[in-house]
């Protein structure tokens, strides 16, 4: 069965102005969602600004609502590109690229303290090019020997509205069968091969999750998986070792938010379906009890301009989708501006409804 959000969970044309208001409003603080992310990227930063704004903190005014009792990002630690690479390859440590996004998205919005953490510096000999919210994060690890923690501190520092883990703490290298039979290592040199992935592997193979993201998952009542990356930013995630079983036996809901557009090298010229489809060759398990897909068409200009870039917007064949055993939750979900983005409010609000409904809620 197919929901469409337009009606359900869209707020009417007399409601405020915030898209997903309504249904937010119809929420109560009784019951708040233990809510976990997984990803990586752009996608998953994006994300969590949304959720964020519904997790409680210390000074929460006591007529608000509280939709998120807990909120918990498990973020992949394979990037070997840019600023983190050069410091994974310097310092031997895990790359903090894409859990420093993720620590800022959490933050307080407009804070001095997540601006300096997005920093990055334009000059200067071995600077040039590095981010001070992951020079912060290195020197952390080297104080304290232990990246995990460091992450912490950093979260602690920037009084997040959650907690950020690592998918596993081991110095883990992807590795991709493409399409041709060749083998390709390393992130940057995947996303950058021109062959199609055939299947993705995790070096070494036994990277472990650490047991308070097991933990987490275990205990949560909604489970988001993506936006992102295919490859890269959540199969990534979905090859170390624990998360998968935690998955497929979560009480909670688990959702599948599929991307907006196909991207080359890892999804082109895949259909929504088809993302699951490849998601579950690697999970060997359905994982997921619903899927968020944007229905809503693109303006020609966007169309126009990401035909360029060889991409297109992503085919929704909800047939398929829903033989494989998920629910399809069908919206306005995407926001045109220089590029194409999920509107993070409207996002949220499907998830928290979603959630709060869903027949596993006790």
């Amino acid at each position: 069965m197919t929901f469409g959000l337009s009606t359900k969970l869209a707020p009417s044309a007399s409601s405020a102005s915030e898209p997903g208001s309504q249904a937010l409003e119809d929420l109560t603080p009784s019951a708040a969602l233990r809510v976990v992310a997984i990803g990586g990227g752009t996608g998953l930063s994006t994300l969590l600004r949304g959720l964020r704004r519904h997790v409680a903190f210390p000074d929460w005014p006591t007529n608000t609502p509280c939709h998120i009792s807990d909120l918990a990002a498990v973020v992949t630690v394979t990037d070997d590109g840019g600023s983190s690479g050069r410091l994974r390859q310097d310092f031997n440590m895990l790359p903090p690229g894409d859990l420093r996004n993720c620590m800022i998205a959490l933050s307080a919005e407009e804070d001095l303290l997540s601006k300096l953490f997005a920093y990055r510096f334009k000059s200067g000999k071995g600077l040039g090019g590095h981010n001070f919210g992951n020079l912060f994060v290195a020197a952390l690890t080297d104080i304290t020997g232990d990246f995990a923690h460091a992450i912490q501190l950093a979260s602690k520092i920037l009084a997040t509205r959650g907690r950020i883990y690592p998918a596993t703490t081991a110095n883990a290298t992807l590795v991709a069968h493409m399409e041709d039979g060749s083998i390709v290592r390393g992130e940057t040199n995947i996303t950058a091969s021109k062959q199609r992935i055939a299947e993705l592997m995790i070096d070494p193979p036994n990277a472990a999750a650490m047991p308070e993201t097991l933990e987490a998952i275990e205990r949560a009542d909604l489970i988001t998986v993506g936006p992102g990356s295919l490859y890269t930013s959540l199969i990534t995630n979905l090859l170390v070792q624990g998360i998968p079983t935690a998955l497929a036996e979560a009480k909670g809901t688990r959702v599948f938010i599929c991307n907006l557009m196909t991207q080359a090298n890892e999804s082109l010229g895949l259909k929504a379906s088809e993302h699951i489809e490849r998601i579950y060759e690697h999970t060997h398990a359905p994982v997921f009890d619903y899927a968020v897909l944007n229905t809503a068409p693109f303006s020609p200009e966007t169309i126009a301009r990401y035909a360029a870039e060889h991409a297109s917007p992503i085919e929704v064949d909800i047939d398929p989708i829903e033989k494989l055993g998920v629910r399809c939750i069908t919206g306005d979900f995407a926001s045109e501006e220089n590029v194409v983005r999920h509107a993070a409010n409207r996002v949220t609000g499907a998830l928290l409804a979603l959630g709060q409904s869903s027949p596993k809620r006790p």
